[in-house]
């Protein structure tokens, strides 16, 4: 398609646009992005810029590191992707998704840019440069971005951050970034600048590729469980965190800790004044889609999570543990569960089946889902029924679960964003 849409057409015709542009969705690298972003000017904004690296938690800490910005009056720009159910959810202006028309304009200056540089945008190019350009249009005070895939060649990164945030590395998107820790660590590490803060919120030893690129970049680097740490308290409704000079008594919020403490030491290594008062009615704000969330559907229990690599489901059991010691009621886990077929399937049921009691299974309806056949053979020796799509197995969870009985719906996204339908189906 080579004739650009109208102002006055759709998001989803402009959506399908940019689909079509490049002749890969995926393609790394910055030499078409970096000319067009010079020509839209959102290389080197005016506002202070956050940006967000790692593996799995992205979504958390910037959600996080926004909502405490928006508690304390600035106007921040958060961009996040993937999207779960509207596109809108990418862009977000003081914490509200932005309108489909305020997307359009951005997308026609967009569209504008690349055809004076005679260069294509990938979907994910194209659409990252409308978030910005929405955000320097609406003199935002503040940008909080998600690094997408890596960090070094990811369209993101054309703009440069005032603090750098790498929330953990784990092995997700080899066939782009790398078959070890260190190879996608020296990817993700790309986000960082000279002489700006940097903080790594991994619970593991810090990799050399990331000590490396700070001692290049002459960039302080400051380590969760090294230079900050946290601690829960007994009353599971409050944690401490504590870095040199400061300790904080803050709530837990609705997202995972260990995130939530990353993004209060990367507010804290800013120069953004803000007070213990925004942190904490911040963190109470924070809820994200898809990450650890809890909800109650027809008076049964149901934690959806997006956690889809071996590091993110350990994250989720973690968090899974910790709900089931406070609510001993619950006795039984079953799960409604699918993945793509390019995740480690194997190794991500391996995690979860010691804690699963019965397995509700369905191939996604998504080019990369994994066939019915990959998801029965991982799961040999489990207590598993297998339905023609994920909706159905939702609905039998939900009939047959009793009151002592927990119902987890994860796996990936799409697992997550099928059940949603479902939802908005039943209403």
């Amino acid at each position: 398609m080579n004739t650009a849409p109208l102002a006055t057409d759709s998001l989803d015709t402009w959506l399908d646009y940019w689909s079509h542009v490049h002749v890969t969705g995926i393609d790394l690298g910055l030499e078409r992005v970096i000319p067009v972003a010079e020509q839209l000017g959102v290389t080197s904004p005016a506002a202070k810029v956050l940006t967000v690296a790692g593996t799995n938690g992205k979504g958390s800490t910037t959600t996080t590191l926004a909502s405490i910005l928006n508690a304390q009056g600035y106007k921040v720009g958060l961009y996040q992707s993937p999207h779960v159910y509207r596109f809108n959810e990418r862009v977000k202006l003081r914490g509200i998704k932005v309108e489909d028309q305020l997307l359009i304009d951005a997308f026609v200056k967009v569209d504008q840019a690349r055809r004076a540089c005679d260069l294509t945008l990938s979907f994910f190019e194209a659409t990252t440069l409308a978030a910005f350009v929405i955000f320097k249009d609406q003199e935002c005070d503040v940008w909080v971005l998600e690094v997408g895939l890596g960090g070094r060649l990811d369209v993101v990164n054309v703009v440069n951050p005032n603090v750098a945030v790498i929330t953990n590395i784990g092995l997700d998107h080899t066939e782009w970034l790398g078959d070890t820790i260190e190879k996608i660590a020296f990817e993700k590490a790309g986000i960082m600048r000279p002489n700006i803060p940097v903080v790594f919120g991994g619970k593991q030893q810090i990799p050399q590729a990331i000590l490396n690129k700070a001692a290049d970049c002459q960039a302080t680097l400051y380590a969760l469980d090294r230079d900050y740490f946290y601690t829960l308290n007994e009353d599971g409704q409050s944690w401490s965190f504590a870095s040199a000079g400061t300790t904080l008594n803050l709530p837990t919020g609705s997202l995972a800790v260990d995130n939530i403490s990353t993004a209060v030491a990367a507010i804290l290594l800013s120069d953004l004044h803000v007070t213990q008062e925004a942190i904490a009615q911040g963190i109470h704000n924070a809820k994200l889609p898809g990450r650890f969330e809890i909800r109650q559907i027809k008076d049964k229990t149901v934690i959806f999570d997006a956690g889809h690599n071996p590091h993110g489901v350990e994250f989720l059991l973690k968090q899974l543990r910790n709900f089931l010691n406070y609510n001993k009621q619950y006795t039984q886990v079953s799960c409604v569960f699918s993945m793509l077929g390019d995740k480690d399937i194997q190794s991500v049921v391996g995690l979860l089946k010691a804690h699963i009691q019965k397995w509700n299974i369905a191939a996604l309806t998504v080019p990369r889902a994994a066939e019915l056949s990959v998801l029965s053979s991982a799961l040999t020796g489990q207590n598993v029924e297998i339905f023609d799509n994920v909706k159905l197995a939702f609905q039998s969870a939900l009939d047959d679960t009793n009151k002592n009985q927990l119902i987890l719906v994860c796996g990936s996204f799409h697992t997550l964003e099928a059940v949603w339908e479902y939802l908005q189906e039943c209403q």
